[in-house]
């Protein structure tokens, strides 16, 4: 780490044992990503009028370029965290994963979803239940009755905007769903 670790205590006595803990833990953090400017844990003892066992609560807080990463959880129904080392283990991997999806998006490395592909309504056939959609590579998609949702196959016109999911059909490109594209329907 660039900046050193700061832990606190609060409501108990500072601990070497804990600290060493802590501070094997920020030392992988800071292995896994080497980017990490300033490290605070602050160790929360529980209060002493709990009936149902002590569990204890880890805040880390890493400041990494453009960035921080924050672990607050209170876990009062996880009583795992009665054991203050199983509680730093738990916050420290949170951290770590929470560091791993923002290492993910500095890179770029984020999942797109491409946009399913648009057209316009070609040609409708009722009497045969079927249509073509126009895509925007000039193909002809067929589509079916039944393959239009939230719309009315009846009140379907030639040039309206649609978007499709495509499959392939035993006689060539056919669309699976069919949704309308307009002012009273959401893309």
């Amino acid at each position: 780490m660039q900046l050193p670790l700061k832990i606190t205590f609060r409501d108990m006595p500072p601990s070497p044992a804990v600290e060493a803990a802590i501070r094997e833990k920020a030392e992988k953090l800071d292995r896994f990503y080497d980017r990490i400017m300033a490290c605070k844990v602050v160790v929360i003892a529980p209060h002493k009028h709990h009936h149902k066992g002590k569990i204890y609560q880890i805040h880390i807080d890493l400041t990494v370029p453009n960035g921080e990463v924050v672990v607050s959880r209170d876990n009062h129904e996880n009583h795992a965290h009665e054991d203050i080392y199983v509680a730093i283990r738990d916050a420290f991997n949170a951290a770590r994963r929470q560091l791993e999806d923002f290492s993910r998006k500095q890179r770029g490395d984020v999942k797109h979803h491409e946009a399913p592909p648009t057209g316009q309504i070609k040609a409708i056939l009722p009497s045969q239940d079927h249509g073509f959609i126009l895509g925007r590579d000039g193909r002809d998609i067929y589509f079916h009755r039944n393959s239009v949702v939230d719309a009315d196959f009846d009140k379907l016109e030639e040039g309206m905007e649609v978007r499709f999911v495509e499959e392939e059909g035993e006689q060539g490109p056919q669309a699976s769903t069919v949704h309308l594209i307009g002012k009273h329907h959401p893309v």
